[in-house]
């Protein structure tokens, strides 16, 4: 019974551990996008900012796609603690397919920035359009490891290594994945409203 109790104890303070990792990782990349949009807004003030920019349709079809991940990995949570494989499947294939659309939306809304004659770049670019660019990459830089991290999880459950008693990967993916969707909706109000 003792050992049983240890063992059971060990992997509470492991899945504690990773959950405290996540969070001070979390934090940091908090820091790192309130750093960014403190730059932006002290940038507001030169004489070149755009006055007149606005968002791309792109970005408020990509903002539902995010939040919709969320959702998707929140109901695969809930699924897994039922053992119910076929629903947790369901719901990871279609977060799956709503992060690759938020992130095919915002490279449409790039596109759409530059059919309206402004670019991220150059000569022709504006500090308005290039923070915007920068704070936008960062964010997909972050989603990247999100994504990978979500096909590491559709591979374990394939592999039939979740179960409503060993939940931590979902776990930990749904609360990265609630993390991102945050920060973007956070960004995108925060370069929606401050012009």
């Amino acid at each position: 019974m003792n050992t049983v109790m240890s063992a059971e104890e060990h992997q509470a303070r492991s899945e504690r551990s990773y959950k405290l990792m996540l969070a001070f990782a979390m934090v940091s990349m908090t820091m790192m996008f309130g750093g960014l949009t403190s730059a932006y807004v002290v940038s507001k003030s030169r004489v070149d900012w755009l006055v007149d920019f606005q968002l791309p349709t792109a970005f408020f079809y990509s903002t539902i796609a995010i939040i919709g991940c969320s959702v998707t990995f929140h109901l695969a949570k809930v699924a897994i603690k039922k053992d119910d494989r076929a629903a947790v499947t369901r719901w990871l294939l279609i977060t799956l397919g709503l992060g690759t659309a938020f992130v095919i939306l915002q490279f449409v809304g790039f596109g759409q920035i530059i059919e309206s004659g402004h670019y991220f770049t150059g000569s022709e670019s504006s500090i308005t359009t290039t923070f915007l660019y920068v704070v936008t990459m960062t964010h997909l830089a972050h989603l990247a490891g999100g994504m990978i991290a979500l096909f590491v999880i559709i591979y374990n459950h394939f592999k039939q290594k979740y179960s409503s008693r060993q939940t931590l990967g979902i776990e930990l993916g749904a609360m990265y994945w609630h993390f991102l969707d945050f920060l973007w909706v956070y960004l995108f109000l925060f370069l929606y409203f401050f012009k």
